[in-house]
């Protein structure tokens, strides 16, 4: 407390000085010379205290406790009132104690006969009458106590103790916050910056993590081989040389084989079957392929190789016309294997169990099978290569979601949900006419509640004191509501003729707000009858565009609405209030100057009304919503220049609808806000049917690109809002079935 006086002190030195108010600047430093409080530091005050009792100044002493109890201890809750009177009674005493123990009995017999009217009545001083006449007061066990060094230092520090909590309890002024609020502004930004390297970290070590699993299964699916080569070992010389021809390889094996080796490798597909041997039966040579056990199958492998080259070696030298016999079958089983793997190609499944279960499983037959076996293990090996460079070259998520919380308290649809321009506090109105302010910083806090009598059509933050709200109603009224003591403030009414308050728009400097009032429609916004969403949402009804004085809440004049008076819909300042935008029943995006309160251009904008409009963050441009589902770019330097246009889907546009039981639909028309920016203006947040989704904004290509899908939404959302005051950006996202999602965002830095 006494360092952030002693330093407003300075700020304010600092600001007069710059302002030249020098002798306002003489002023400050002679009451500050004066101050009785000491800039509120308590050794100070103790010591000023202390300095009174030995000097025996019982004046001036009764005079700087009774400014200390007016000024700081008449503020205290009645139960510590006892506390003070209790101090009071010890310094007096404390006062009393060091007259007798310097020999100043006078002082002591001064003092009772200035305070004995006061003390007189009050039973702890009945006894202490007879102090200045003890010749021992020390020794007396009634006093002895007090004559103690124990008791002087237990009081001092009691004193020092209290002034000090008193302190740091009272109520200060918004200048003294100032240091508190860059202390712990500095400690968020050093904690955001920390979290920020941490999951940057987390996130490079899940990336390598996610690399060497990638690559990992890679080697893994490279080395898989299929089921009739996993005992490759277990086979003959001969069946070994047959398998490596059947899988293609471009190289000659020099096997045992003789002249049927060298013959299979010619070619990449050998349609000859194994020769069996003498007394050998096809299921055991079946049973020799599976494998039993590793010493036999190979010696016996090693026995019928012996049988195939004699047997071929015959062959070979029986003449030309066994030869040319040979070849014809050759391709005769050529073309039927070729039959039978596009055969096994159209199934896309292989019956691997079942082949294992024949006892004739010829080489010809199991070629195919092996061929697109290796085809597909090569693929799937080459799939993760490929995800894996496409994960490298993906570019990263614009922003991280740190958390996303619920706000449950409001029990039917949304209408708006707006931030304030702190980004501590939200408002949120429902058709039911319930207003709940609460904050979500460190917790989610319902702050105030409000239930209206008469229907609330539009809300909106006051700018400068953002604890006030602006409520308007459907019976022509506008509310002024302080949030946090939870009152109206006042009430106004706009004009009978025209009830409907549709919008408000509170200007950046809080002196003066817009309000835009309409006739009653036939169709009304909050229909929620099973009405057709391709229907026009509003008629052609008359309204009027108003300007009201904040503090004195009284009327200042009345725009001009060119062709002719229209309900306008939505309103928007830029960032110094110099400009106002409108959309309007009919279609036409309002340019007002502010300044010099007429509009300074219009244009045909929509087909059908315009739901929402916003300034762009550079503000040279406008982005309106309408009935027709475009999103469009105005240039507001050349009226009706269309800098880019996009097609939304109307679950971001509306009319929202919600499927009830038996068919039927709850329909709303956009009230609220239907989009918001970011900080920097490159990305948008739109309403859908289960969530947020943010767009970014691409000029150049014309087109929306969807980064994030917020979600979380059972209930088509009707109104967001974008607050960017704090370091994370906070998304809200209201549905028609009274949730609010809250998501905390971190922006990635490029």
């Amino acid at each position: 407390m006494a360092a952030a006086t002693e330093r407003a002190d300075e700020l304010v030195r600092e600001y007069l000085l710059f302002r030249g108010f020098t002798a306002a600047l003489k002023q400050l430093d002679a009451e500050i010379k004066a101050d009785r409080e000491k800039g509120f530091r308590v050794d100070k005050i103790v010591d000023q205290l202390q300095q009174f009792v030995q000097s025996y100044d019982l004046a001036a002493l009764r005079d700087y406790w009774s400014y200390l109890d007016r000024r700081l201890f008449s503020r205290l809750e009645d139960v510590y009132r006892p506390t003070v009177n209790k101090l009071k009674t010890s310094l007096f005493r404390y006062y009393l104690v060091h007259t007798v123990q310097t020999g100043r009995n006078d002082k002591a017999q001064e003092f009772f006969l200035k305070q004995a009217s006061e003390l007189q009545n009050q039973a702890e001083w009945k006894d202490w009458f007879v102090l200045p006449f003890l010749p021992a007061p020390d020794s007396n066990p009634t006093f002895a106590t007090y004559f103690s060094r124990q008791w002087a230092d237990t009081f001092i520090v009691s004193l020092h103790n209290f002034l000090s909590v008193l302190f740091q309890c009272m109520p200060v002024p918004v200048i003294l916050n100032f240091e508190a609020e860059c202390l712990r502004s500095s400690l968020v930004q050093e904690e955001n910056e920390s979290l920020r390297h941490k999951l940057f970290a987390l996130q490079a070590e899940s990336s390598r993590m996610k690399k060497e699993e990638v690559e990992v299964e890679q080697v893994v699916m490279h080395h898989k081989l299929p089921a009739y080569v996993a005992n490759m070992d277990r086979l003959g010389d001969s069946e070994l040389d047959m398998t490596c021809s059947q899988r293609g390889t471009a190289h000659s094996l020099q096997s045992r084989g003789g002249f049927l080796s060298s013959f299979l490798s010619q070619s990449k597909k050998s349609p000859s079957r194994p020769a069996h041997p003498s007394g050998a039966s096809p299921t055991q040579t079946s049973s020799m392929l599976l494998g039993k056990k590793e010493s036999t199958n190979h010696q016996s492998a090693k026995g019928k190789e012996g049988a195939v080259s004699s047997k071929d070696g015959k062959s070979h030298f029986s003449g030309l016309a066994g030869e040319s016999s040979s070849l014809q079958q050759r391709q005769k089983r050529l073309q039927e294997h070729g039959k039978e793997r596009k055969e096994l190609l159209s199934k896309g499944t292989f019956q691997g169990q079942s082949a294992e279960k024949k006892t004739d499983v010829s080489t010809a037959e199991m070629e195919p099978y092996s061929e697109l076996h290796a085809e597909q293990t090569e693929t799937s090996a080459k799939m993760p290569a490929s995800n894996a460079e496409a994960v490298g070259v993906r570019q990263e998520q614009p922003f991280i979601v740190l958390s996303q919380e619920e706000y449950g308290e409001h029990h039917s649809s949304i209408m708006y949900c707006r931030v304030d321009c702190s980004g501590r506090r939200v408002a949120s109105l429902d058709v039911d006419g319930v207003i709940k302010v609460w904050s979500f910083n460190p917790i989610m806090q319902t702050k105030a509640s409000s239930i209206s009598k008469s229907p609330l059509l539009s809300l909106e933050w006051a700018t400068k004191r953002d604890r006030l709200l602006l409520l308007g109603s459907g019976v022509g009224t506008v509310r002024l509501y302080d949030t946090e003591a939870k009152k109206n403030l006042c009430e106004i009414s706009i004009d009978e003729d025209m009830p409907r308050i549709l919008s408000l728009a509170c200007s950046p400097n809080g002196a003066s707000f817009v309000c835009s009032a309409a006739a009653q429609n036939p169709i009304s916004h909050m229909d929620f009858s099973a009405v057709s969403s391709g229907g026009k949402s509003m008629s052609q009804v008359p309204g009027k565009l108003l300007l009201w004085d904040t503090k004195t809440m009284k009327q200042q004049l009345q725009f001009s609405l060119e062709p002719e008076p229209i309900a306008i819909n939505c309103t928007a300042f830029n960032h110094n209030g110099n400009l106002l935008v409108t959309g309007a029943a009919d279609g036409i995006v309002r340019l007002f100057d502010m300044q010099q309160h007429e509009c300074a251009m219009s244009w045909k904008a929509h087909d059908g009304e315009v739901y929402s409009v916003e300034f762009s963050c550079d503000e040279n441009t406008v982005y309106s919503i309408g009935e027709d589902g475009k999103f469009i770019q105005w240039n507001i330097h050349r009226s009706g220049l269309k800098v880019s246009e996009y097609h939304l889907p109307s679950e971001a546009t509306g009319p929202f609808v919600l499927s009830g039981y038996s068919g039927y639909k709850q329909v709303q028309f956009p009230r609220g806000r239907l989009f918001a920016f970011d900080s920097e203006g490159n990305y948008m947040l739109t309403c859908s049917s289960t969530g947020g989704v943010i767009f970014k904004l691409n000029g150049e290509e014309k087109v929306l690109e969807s980064c994030l899908s917020l979600g979380g939404h059972r209930a088509p959302v009707v109104t967001v809002d974008w607050s960017t005051a704090m370091d994370c950006g906070t998304c809200l996202t209201a549905s028609m079935d009274g949730k609010i999602k809250l998501t905390t965002l971190l922006a990635q830095k490029s």
